[in-house]
């Protein structure tokens, strides 16, 4: 990718699709108001999925081995819904490895390929890689609980919170020890910031996750102490220039974790601490 040179670490919200794009006309054919209301129907959505963060059993820290799957007393991974034997995962130290369910044909797994989640039946299961860590999280596509979710509370709709950042090259790329909620620091690197005066304060944020077209910015301001999630928000670069970007602070969200307990978000770099409040986008669960 153009703006960051190495690995960077996948995010919580770039494996399940947490930087969703507002499809669509662009905002200059939309009314401010009209954008933004389809931009939250579009975070329901993501929230409601599937493939989000309402749906999951657990998270199993798993090593090299076998692990059969299923909700009899014999498992090894036990779940509690479900038939008794799941299927029968096998993981080599190489990353490699398969499912073989007890019903339908087997899977073949490998991180390399990108081949590291599959389905059975109703359940979706992914490997995570976190370090050296290896941890099996499974979802239920037939829980109740994403119908059950009351839409997150938001601050009142401000422009001026929109804001166009100076998009820099750093001098050189940085190397980042990523912490993360669940104790397991990761490593990164941050090749851009983004500069830019917000309620009368010169910002710099360094985008430490996320793509080239879409830089991802983990942050925490002062509204963390009483209104917002107390560890980070989220927000995404938007329309990405050579030297300038967007960053619509109405748009920042909570991260995965403050829906599950199952999920590993990055804490933000102290470089992304702010000292102000902005008093914008997603609130703190009630």
């Amino acid at each position: 990718m153009p703006w960051a040179k190495g690995r960077q670490p996948k995010t919580e919200g770039q494996r399940s699709g947490q930087s969703f794009r507002r499809k669509g006309p662009k905002m200059s054919e939309q009314t401010f108001d009209e954008a933004h209301a389809e931009w939250l129907d579009g975070r329901m959505t993501f929230l409601t999925a599937e493939s989000g963060w309402l749906n999951i059993l657990g998270r199993w820290w798993i090593g090299a081995g076998d692990w059969q799957i299923g909700s009899g007393a014999d498992a090894d991974i036990r779940l509690p819904v479900g038939p008794e034997v799941l299927g029968r995962l096998t993981l080599r130290a190489d990353d490699t490895g398969a499912f073989v369910p007890e019903e339908g044909a087997e899977v073949a797994l490998d991180r390399a390929a990108g081949q590291f989640s599959w389905r059975a039946g109703r359940f979706l299961l992914e490997i995570m890689a976190l370090g050296a860590f290896r941890g099996l999280r499974i979802r239920d596509t037939q829980s109740k609980a994403p119908a059950q979710l009351e839409r997150p509370r938001y601050y009142p709709l401000d422009p001026a919170l929109r804001v166009t950042a100076a998009w820099r090259a750093l001098p050189e790329p940085l190397d980042l020890t990523i912490d993360t909620i669940i104790g397991i620091p990761l490593t990164g690197r941050a090749t851009h910031e983004a500069r830019f005066t917000i309620l009368g304060q010169e910002i710099t944020l360094l985008a430490t996750h996320g793509t080239a077209e879409r830089p991802m910015f983990v942050f925490r301001d002062l509204t963390s102490r009483d209104e917002t999630y107390e560890k980070m928000r989220f927000v995404f670069g938007e329309e990405v220039g050579a030297e300038t970007l967007v960053i619509d602070f109405n748009r920042a969200v909570n991260p995965p974790c403050a829906f599950t307990a199952h999920a590993a978000c990055p804490l933000p770099p102290r470089e992304n601490l702010l000292s102000l409040r902005i008093e914008a986008g997603e609130r703190r669960l009630t």
